[in-house]
């Protein structure tokens, strides 16, 4: 048991003082359980997303949800899907045949998206030679928020680069959720995801690497979610 600890993060094997934990075990339990938390209530940093972007010359806006504050888009997930009168006001004017929209939202781990969206934004943008619609920036937005903007914007497919649930070793976690045709009422199982972007988890070129896949399959054959199967080819360098 005790040579897993050199593969995996996980708690194994840690030992035992009396009936209880070794008390480094629990104060690094504790540590863990607090930095999960933070992440969760980290305020998104909007101005300084948006400086990043614009420094990199991404044309980019600033949205929010229907959620007003932290405390309620947490307690009322179904608020956080939609987006407020002045954000469907402002992709209004907008809308035009664009092939994706590229949306960015603190989800339950801004830290995630502070650490990860832009340099992962960098890489995809790079390599693709398609109508990209402005990126939007979401706070308080949850997954299915990434459907109302692309149908808003007429947009064929929406990429959603949210912060993932924090777990006990991973409070910066990146994911990325792939819809063809996004509108309001989309359901999960329309749409695919990669998942675990991290330092300690799914490299930047791997991800950008099956992304790239799914969005060009999805473009091809007009589908996302349980039917559009992620088959990209493995890449020539073994270190990712």
């Amino acid at each position: 048991m005790r040579s897993l600890r050199d593969f995996t993060p996980a708690r194994v094997d840690l030992g035992r003082t009396g009936h209880s934990l070794p008390t480094h075990e629990l104060l690094d339990f504790q540590l863990a359980h607090a930095k999960a938390r933070d992440a969760v209530h980290l305020p998104l940093d909007l101005s300084s997303l948006l400086l990043e972007l614009k420094q990199k010359n991404v044309p980019c806006m600033t949205l929010a949800s229907e959620a007003h504050d932290r405390p309620t888009y947490l307690r009322r997930p179904d608020l956080g899907r939609r987006l407020n009168a002045d954000s469907e006001a402002a992709l209004a004017p907008l809308k035009s045949g664009y092939d994706a929209v590229f949306v960015i939202a603190d989800g339950l781990s801004a830290l995630a998206v502070h650490r990860h969206a832009v340099p992962l934004l960098d890489l995809i943008l790079a390599r693709l030679d398609w109508k990209i619609a402005p990126v939007t920036i979401v706070e308080q937005g949850r997954v299915a928020i990434g459907d109302e903007i692309g149908e808003l914007l007429g947009a064929k497919l929406s990429v959603v680069l949210i912060g993932e649930r924090p777990g006990l070793s991973s409070p910066d976690s990146l994911g990325i959720y792939l819809t063809w045709q996004p509108r309001h009422g989309r359901t999960d199982a329309e749409r695919n995801c990669i998942s675990n972007i991290r330092a300690d988890g799914l490299s930047y070129e791997l991800a950008v690497h099956k992304l790239l896949f799914l969005m060009n399959e999805s473009r091809r054959l007009k589908l996302s979610g349980v039917e559009l199967k992620e088959r990209a080819p493995l890449l020539l360098d073994s270190s990712v």
